[in-house]
């Protein structure tokens, strides 16, 4: 762990014990508020002292719940969705336990307010204090220059400038580029750790020979530098495995997707939760949208689109974005790309089309694909269970013909109306990395990830982010 990581990490565990105490006091003023009092008068007697004593004795046990989280490993800067979920994680966990507590005693706490104030307090003003300390952190190593990671690339594809641009546009990630090599060696690689230090080595690059490798990850097991490889296709599709034995011989079974079993059943269960309540109140908005449309240009309100979720065909509901017959216009009779528009196609790899000013979008629909607001009706296909709400992109059958065997993958599981590809610029990502990302959901499938994802959407429209329609 680098010093700075630690003194940072340290704060962190000061910022968090005084951010609960100030919860407690926060939820104790309130409910002895005048306001509150006048409204629903006080019955107990609850001296500040004795609760100030008591929030200070289970405040500890907080931080101990942060700790089995792992808020406070060495993770650099962690992302913010993330880590504001395993502190309402935490932080309920405790009052869970404090709570059970107090009923095995049979002692019901003098106000039921206060618990529920204290809670809610807890979590906005822990992952306030959190905030402020990422703040001072990425100020640090933005001003400071005070604890970045010294990062080496490895590689000559396209990666290594990904990567790169990256970093250079999130500041929080916390890495400086050091050094860029094409056709590295060992030696090469000493050097550069003795000018000017290497904490972290990212190779790039599948091509590299097994001996160079094993070169490699000896030189950084002896410097103690940390080792990260971008995985090629292969290796990004065998991460998920199983092993077992058959008359004591080793069988690894490489399993499609941790989504099976009550997987699938509490995945559908959400998405028909979700689509329902998010129809229901959408109504009004499906009114505007209509009358917009239609004095807009000529045509459906909604249109319905041919795509493929889990290898079958269904009509993918949309707002109309386009003039009519805008498919027929881009395709042959034989499903290929006409040579108007082929050669306007800026996906020069990949079975992809994109143009960035398609003649066929109308002023209405330049705005509502900005703002993702033309898909909303895909609430409709969710309630069906023809996608969900989180899963790989819907492709039309064109695309999905052209597929490379590796592709198909993506068809493992339902198509969602968000996914990784899309709150990470899909716009801007090659269709090999957008189906790396799409690939890794697949095999990594989690409540929790679907939830990130829905945030990180909800952030995108907000945000009228163009990178990632």
């Amino acid at each position: 762990m680098k010093r700075s990581e630690l003194i940072f990490n340290v704060l962190s565990v000061f910022v968090d014990f005084i951010m609960i105490i100030v919860a407690g006091m926060l939820a104790y003023s309130l409910r002895f508020s005048s306001e509150l009092s006048n409204l629903r008068p006080i019955v107990f007697d609850l001296p500040f002292r004795n609760f100030i004593e008591i929030v200070f004795a289970v405040s500890p046990f907080f931080v101990i719940s942060f700790a089995l989280l792992g808020l406070y490993s060495n993770s650099g800067i962690r992302k913010i969705f993330k880590e504001a979920a395993q502190v309402v994680i935490g932080i309920s966990a405790v009052f869970m336990i404090l709570i059970f507590l107090t009923f095995m005693q049979r002692e019901m706490f003098s106000s039921r307010f206060i618990f529920f104030a204290g809670w809610l307090f807890a979590i906005i003003s822990v992952i306030s204090g959190r905030f402020l300390v990422r703040l001072v952190q990425i100020w640090a190593i933005d001003k400071l220059k005070f604890g970045y990671h010294r990062l080496v690339l490895l590689g000559e594809n396209g990666i290594v400038k990904t990567v790169q641009k990256e970093i250079k546009k999130n500041k929080s990630l916390g890495y400086k580029v050091v050094r860029k090599l094409r056709n590295f060696q060992i030696k090469d690689l000493k050097k550069i750790h003795k000018e000017s230090g290497i904490d972290e080595i990212i190779l790039c690059s599948t091509n590299i020979e097994r001996e160079k490798i094993q070169d490699l990850l000896d030189f950084c097991q002896e410097k103690n530098i940390d080792f990260k490889f971008v995985p090629d296709m292969f290796q990004a599709q065998a991460t998920l495995f199983e092993m077992r034995t058959i008359a004591d011989i080793t069988l690894i079974e490489v399993k499609r997707t941790p989504l099976d079993g009550w997987g699938k059943i509490i995945k559908r269960a959400v998405d028909i939760f979700g689509s329902f309540f998010g129809l229901v109140p959408l109504l009004p908005f499906f009114i505007i949208m209509a009358i917009v449309i239609k004095l807009d240009s000529d045509g459906p309100i909604f249109v319905r689109l041919e795509r493929v979720s889990r290898a079958k065909k269904f009509q993918l509901f949309k707002f109309r974005s386009m003039i009519r017959n805008a498919h027929e216009m881009k395709y042959d009779k034989k499903g290929n790309l006409k040579l108007e528009f082929e050669k306007h196609n800026e996906r020069n790899e990949g079975p992809l089309f994109k143009m960035k000013n398609d003649p066929r979008i109308t002023r209405v629909g330049k705005f509502i694909r900005r703002t993702r607001l033309d898909e909303f009706p895909q609430l409709i296909n969710v309630l069906r269970g023809e996608i969900s709400l989180v899963g790989p992109r819907p492709h039309e059958p064109e695309e999905v013909a052209k597929y490379k065997k590796h592709h198909r993958k993506l068809l493992t599981i339902k198509a969602g109306m968000t996914g990784m590809a899309q709150v990470h610029g899909s716009s801007d990502l090659d269709f090999e990395r957008e189906a790396k990302l799409d690939i890794y959901y697949i095999e990594n499938w989690s409540l929790f990830l679907d939830f990130i994802i829905l945030l990180k959407t909800v952030l995108t429209i907000i945000r009228g982010d163009k990178s990632a329609c």
